[in-house]
């Protein structure tokens, strides 16, 4: 995946918001907070409006605009003048965020049986009811390695298409020995 020098990641909601600050509070993407657009996931989802917002701004390169949806048919349409100056990137987390929840918790086989959506299962079953709160997943996941090894085990399980994305593609390789606490950590 080759991106731009800008760029402006697009969270879904507040559970894929939290794990994308989980991943560049950590350093493990491949691009840094300060590469962004505001220096802040956004979640301004529609085309038309992101353009009207960040766009307009007169920026001299290229952006890759990355978004995180769980959808493969969300469209995020830009106006032509944009076309050639905007790469969107869409990284799937298809069925939902949550399924990396379900991983971590090794409850993939419960969660195929109960043919519920991942969010329902983490709610009903797992007893998870804050599981879509940012709070949640960023304390649930505040171990980044736990959070990276749910990645890997979530792409590995997952039938991606060729052509798409996951958030595996988003990850620069580190070992747990150079991970460093955010900057703004309490830890």
């Amino acid at each position: 995946m080759e991106l731009a020098n800008y760029k402006a990641c697009i969270c879904e909601g507040s559970a894929e918001n939290a794990i994308i600050d989980i991943l560049l509070d950590y350093d493990l993407m491949i691009f840094k907070r300060e590469e962004m657009i505001e220096e802040e996931v956004l979640r301004c989802r529609d085309g038309k409006k992101f353009e009207q917002k960040y766009l307009r701004k007169g920026f001299k390169d290229k952006i890759s605009v990355i978004r995180i949806l769980d959808s493969r048919h969300e469209n995020f349409k830009l106006s032509k003048a944009y076309a050639d100056k905007v790469d969107v990137i869409n990284v799937v987390t298809a069925p939902e965020i949550e399924m990396l929840i379900i991983f971590n918790e090794d409850k993939y086989k419960e969660f195929k049986k109960s043919a519920k959506k991942p969010s329902s299962f983490c709610k009903e079953d797992l007893k998870m009811a804050e599981v879509k709160s940012y709070d949640f997943v960023k304390n649930y996941f505040r171990d980044p390695m736990v959070l990276v090894t749910a990645i890997r085990k979530y792409h590995e399980m997952s039938r991606v298409p060729r052509g798409e994305y996951t958030l595996l593609d988003l990850l620069r390789s580190v070992s747990y020995t150079h991970l460093t606490l955010p900057t703004n950590s309490l830890v």
